[in-house]
């Protein structure tokens, strides 16, 4: 018997599918399409809220302050005059210092102190970590009016608490709401008191992200704590810090509630405008009075370049200085 006799013929070849061709390819496409436009569709209900709630309001104050603008009645466009009314406003200028001087006594030892705080829960040997971290974020909880209607009594020339124990050490009371120094000093402490735990807890979660490795090796290298601090935290921590330095700019440059209620609701800030910060200054204007609407929409786009301005600002210094 051949060979040939005995082996099976091959089965013959499936015909080709054309019809799968066509829906391989509109498959093909639509994943494209799906690749190339969805995470588009994912981030923009974030552009659309940012857009009415953001932008065009920002774009409609730019507008404003190119106007002598009256909220009840006609508006006049007169360029870039209520820019230049700024430079020559007293209240303006007053409203500056107030508001980098309150700036200045309370961002600095806040972030400080956060800095020091969350070190210190940081630490592996600190028994009820959970419970301190917890407690040190509950002034950020509290309502800021609530804070600044109790600080308001402690800071209370004749019955407040600070008094009574500057009295005990010789000291006589001090009028805190009548004077600069006294005032921004005040209205500093409320700032610290809130804000610090926030801060805290913002560094101790950089803090947490950094290898424990690194410690490990430093400590067997016989770097002590402090160095390890210096050599290994700070320069591992620096994108938080910096974040941490630019939104205590943002919301210290911002400041309006505490000052406002320290002055029971004086939109002036004192008699004598101590302690009217920039915000105050723009909502008096823009505010309360109609008729300079348009200057106050000016002044809230000074306090914009501020902002921008310091934050640049500390964005390099912090950079360099922990580097």
């Amino acid at each position: 018997m051949s060979l040939s006799a005995t082996t099976a013929p091959p089965p013959p070849a499936a015909p080709p599918d054309d019809l799968s061709t066509p829906r391989r390819s509109r498959g093909h496409s639509l994943t494209r399409l799906d690749l190339t436009f969805s995470p588009y569709l994912y981030i923009a209900p974030f552009f659309v809220v940012f857009g009415v709630f953001g932008f065009y309001p920002m774009a409609r104050t730019a507008w404003m302050s190119l106007h002598d603008w009256n909220l009840v009645g006609d508006h006049t466009f007169i360029g870039f005059d209520n820019y230049t009314a700024l430079v020559t406003d007293e209240y303006f200028w007053n409203a500056t210092v107030n508001t980098f001087g309150i700036f200045l006594l309370s961002t600095v030892p806040q972030l400080l102190l956060a800095l020091f705080l969350a070190n210190l829960l940081n630490r592996t040997f600190l028994r009820a970590r959970t419970v301190f971290r917890m407690a040190i974020f509950m002034p950020n909880v509290v309502s800021v009016a609530a804070v600044a209607i109790v600080f308001g009594m402690l800071f209370q020339r004749d019955f407040g608490v600070f008094n009574w124990l500057l009295g005990m050490v010789g000291v006589d009371p001090v009028d805190w709401d009548a004077h600069r120094w006294s005032s921004w000093t005040a209205v500093a402490s409320m700032v610290n008191w809130r804000w610090t735990g926030y801060n805290t807890l913002i560094l101790l979660a950089g803090m947490q992200a950094i290898p424990r490795d690194l410690y490990e090796a430093a400590s067997i290298d016989g770097a002590n704590q402090w160095r390890q601090f210096w050599r290994i935290t700070l320069p591992m921590l620096t994108p938080t810090f910096v974040f941490v330095v630019i939104l205590s700019t943002i919301g210290g440059l911002q400041l309006f509630t505490e000052p406002l209620v320290f002055a029971n609701g004086n939109i002036t800030g004192g008699d004598q405008r101590e302690f009217q910060t920039l915000a105050m200054y723009m909502y008096e204007l823009g505010i309360e009075n109609l008729n300079t609407a348009g200057y106050g929409a000016a002044v809230a786009w000074a306090m914009f370049i501020m902002i921008a301005l310091v934050s640049l600002l500390n964005f390099v210094l912090v950079r360099r200085t922990v580097k």
